[in-house]
């Protein structure tokens, strides 16, 4: 598949970069186990990120990525940690890497941005990104509003560089779904999630496998920045705001650190429990090998299947 050669890694399977949880132990053993895995570096600071990136050098040696929220106020610094330290492969959201492109092209680091959009998808090609990942607004976090199986075959009938499919995909269908429509890999967030090497709380964790095909709701959706999550508290709280539009700012002030609180406090009552919609078919916590081996073992007997 074209991506796995773009990345020199074994599988076309990206893990989702999460953040206060895509740390160097889930994405070493991303990497390690055959997939791209993916730091993230929303809400670190310029030490912590580059820390990371330490760490996870010396837990694989194998190819893996950065990502980078392009809103963040300290993107320059966590630039120039990406440079300094000559990692290879970053991820973008939150915007365009337009302003970056030059200096990460100089360094060899492949670009693939992260859309949710056609007009977004041409636009990056034409800037000259390696490939994109398109995520559709079955993902977890934050979301765009059309559905993955829409978007993906829409986004391919248009650009010439590899897709990258994200939203509602945890096992060997997903890859072959996505796969037939267009996409040369896949990225997965919610299924790493759910494995022994993420960092998150355990409470998190089992709040995804116990969830139901309608545990998920969109939250922030009438400001413009939908954020999908699993149903609590704090989600509760968000759609009464919603009734009283002056509630709203108080809200906000509630939700700053909710991701924070669920990933590694646990607070699965009041924190943000980011997810995607298909925490419905994730039943167990594995580990990253036994998922990434799983998805190809049975996609291959899928292939031959249907053969």
């Amino acid at each position: 598949m074209k991506i796995t050669k773009l990345l020199n890694i074994k599988y076309p399977i990206l893990q989702g970069a999460m953040a206060h949880i895509s740390y160097a132990p889930l994405v070493s053993a991303v990497s390690n186990s055959g997939g791209l895995g993916i730091i993230a570096s929303g809400g670190m600071t310029k030490e912590e990120f580059k820390n990371e990136i330490i760490k996870c050098k010396k837990l694989t040696n194998k190819p893996f990525g950065v990502n980078l929220m392009l809103m963040e106020k300290n993107c320059d610094d966590l630039v120039k940690v990406i440079l300094d330290e000559k990692v290879k492969v970053v991820t973008t959201g939150a915007g365009s890497p337009e302003r970056y492109l030059e200096a990460f092209k100089k360094a060899n680091i492949i670009v693939i941005p992260v859309v949710s959009k056609l007009k977004h998808a041409i636009k990056m090609e034409k800037l000259g990104v390696d490939a994109i990942i398109v995520e559709g607004s079955e993902a977890g976090g934050h979301i765009g509003e059309t559905s993955s199986i829409v978007l993906i075959p829409e986004i391919a009938k248009h650009v010439n560089i590899p897709i990258i499919a994200a939203g509602g995909i945890c096992d060997e269908h997903g890859l072959l779904a996505f796969n037939a429509l267009g996409a040369s890999g896949i990225q997965m967030g919610t299924r790493f999630l759910a494995s022994h090497e993420c960092p998150a709380h355990m409470n998190y964790k089992n709040a995804i496998i116990s969830a139901k095909e309608d545990s998920t709701v969109v939250i922030f959706k009438n400001i413009g920045t939908p954020v999908r999550c699993l149903k609590n508290n704090l989600t509760d709280k968000y759609f009464e705001s919603e009734k009283k539009p002056q509630s709203l700012d108080k809200f906000k002030k509630l939700a700053i650190g909710a991701l924070k609180r669920a990933a590694q406090d646990g607070d699965i009552l009041n924190g943000s429990l980011m997810c995607g919609e298909i925490a419905s078919n994730i039943n167990e916590i594995l580990s990253v090998n036994d998922i990434i081996q799983n998805i190809m073992t049975n996609y291959t007997k899928l292939l031959s299947e249907i053969k």
